[in-house]
């Protein structure tokens, strides 16, 4: 039995058409589950449910009041459909705002094609840089904040495997946005040393000889 994965599933559920809400006939919004279960414990089963966010749905406007008479607690449920599924259920919702951080709108779905199809192109490139021993192109595109940052790390790796000496000050004078990136371009500047037998003046901040005694751009003694 083949297993989908995440990322195909929800290229499937894009290709459905959006269930609408028996109650409002409102079309119900993609959600993706939160990493951290908040129903019965037991899991749903999917990564993905169509919720309806209607703020004006009766079922939701109507919960509000009966969570308060029955179970003594601000809170209303938003109903909901597992994908291909035809019995719809209810969540509970503690504000107007919940679950609203997992909803995929079309406006975020369509970034998200487009960020992965921005990986795609850019891994492609990668491999013709990497064949063609382009490290400076390489290392442009590891610098590239509009670049998504799976792709920024692989050519920081690359980089460090071709690069020159002087790649080091690229990477040492660029502010990189996540610690993740940061510590990679620290690996790629030690691991460029390393293999070009360089080193960084502790005076001047010049890429010297790693066996040098003396500075040729500061003439600071090293030794």
């Amino acid at each position: 039995m083949a297993f989908e994965t995440k990322e195909e599933l929800l290229e499937k559920y894009l290709k459905l058409d959006k269930p609408r809400c028996p109650h409002c006939n409102k079309d119900m919004s993609l959600w993706e589950i939160p990493p951290i279960n908040f129903s019965d414990g037991l899991g749903w089963g999917t990564p993905y449910l169509y919720v309806c966010f209607n703020d004006d749905c009766p079922s939701y406007k109507k919960g509000w009041d009966h969570m308060s008479n029955t179970m003594e607690v601000p809170a209303s449920y938003r109903c909901y459909v597992e994908p291909g599924a035809t019995n719809f259920e209810y969540m509970p919702v503690f504000s107007p705002m919940g679950g609203h951080g997992g909803k995929l709108d079309d406006e975020i779905l369509v970034k998200q094609e487009a960020q992965k199809e921005l990986l795609k192109q850019t891994f492609s490139i990668l491999t013709d840089y990497y064949m063609s021993k382009d490290w400076d192109e390489i290392l442009k595109i590891g610098l590239d904040p509009n670049i998504p940052p799976k792709a920024r790390l692989k050519a920081i790796e690359m980089a460090s495997e071709l690069g020159g000496p002087e790649a080091t000050e690229h990477l040492i004078n660029h502010k990189f946005p996540t610690p993740v990136l940061q510590k990679a371009a620290a690996d790629a500047i030690a691991a460029l040393h390393e293999r070009n037998f360089t080193r960084e003046c502790p005076y001047c901040a010049e890429i010297i000889k790693k066996r040098a005694k003396l500075c040729r751009h500061c003439h600071q003694d090293l030794s």
